[in-house]
């Protein structure tokens, strides 16, 4: 599937706002099923080009000076549903087991999860998966990027972002090396046009496995990966921190549209499954 993207943020201040330093987790890399055919990032500052500790494409962007906004527009083309291999991790995976903030594990948590171990197989995530997202229902705007796990767990209710960090809490409490990922969904009837966030668990012998909780199935053809880490805080698109500018308000929207024809959007299942035989 070919699919352009483009990416708006804009940021506007009621007072100058005197400096700005931004993390920007904005560019796609190649793996897990798809290639970057083009990619840019523009913006009203500097920015400087780094590789994070997970292997993530990050930008620092610096804003010197009085301004009333910030814009930032990350747009290109990107090939996905391409050939998996099994996936290979760089870091140790007892990284992927350490709990944060925002994917702590509570009491609830652990007794939800333990029926669903272990975790070996790709059914089992699955089971896991729609078991979650049968408790806790997407509301849009239920939770904030600030709710953690325990929360979004005991509300039932949540976003994709709440849903990835209740997977997350369930697989690291059953043993199972688990991460977040942000990026991009595309849709045929044009609905969930914006940035998305999964998760993924790590199986012997298969490797990383991409769970998209909140649309009940694994990540693929339509999902475009930016970034991981072990909770949204590593891994969301934009973050940072200011000097002056007042009052803050924020627009962003996502396009992603599909160029030509495209195959089916459950390739990547099967692709996963062959590995694992």
């Amino acid at each position: 599937m070919q699919l352009s993207i483009q990416h708006t943020t804009q940021y506007s201040y009621s007072d100058p706002l005197n400096y700005s330093i931004q993390q920007l987790r904005l560019t796609p890399h190649d793996g897990f099923g798809q290639r970057v055919k083009n990619w840019s990032i523009s913006v009203n500052g500097q920015l400087s080009q780094h590789q994070d500790t997970y292997g993530n494409i990050v930008h620092t962007m610096v804003l010197d000076g009085n301004h009333s906004e910030i814009k930032l527009v990350a747009k290109g083309e990107v090939e996905t549903g391409l050939s998996m291999t099994k996936s290979e991790e760089r870091l140790p995976l007892q990284i992927f087991l350490r709990s944060t903030v925002l994917t702590a594990v509570d009491a609830h948590i652990k007794a939800f999860a333990a029926p669903f171990g272990p975790l070996k197989t790709i059914a089992d995530l699955e089971r896991l998966s729609e078991a979650i997202i049968d408790c806790v229902p997407y509301v849009k705007g239920a939770t904030g990027v600030y709710t953690t796990a325990p929360q979004a767990f005991e509300a039932s209710t949540g976003v994709c972002q709440d849903h990835a960090h209740i997977f997350i809490a369930c697989c690291r409490s059953l043993v199972t090396p688990a991460r977040y990922v942000s990026g991009y969904l595309f849709t045929d009837d044009g609905h969930l046009l914006e940035s998305h966030a999964w998760a993924d668990a790590w199986l012997d012998g298969i490797g990383w496995v991409s769970v998209d909780v909140s649309n009940r199935c694994l990540a693929d053809s339509a999902h475009v990966r930016l970034a991981t880490g072990l909770d949204y805080h590593d891994a969301c698109p934009v973050s940072g921190v200011r000097v002056g500018g007042g009052m803050e308000t924020m627009q962003a929207g996502v396009n992603v549209w599909q160029l030509g024809g495209g195959g089916s959007n459950r390739e990547l299942r099967k692709q996963i499954e062959q590995v694992q035989q």
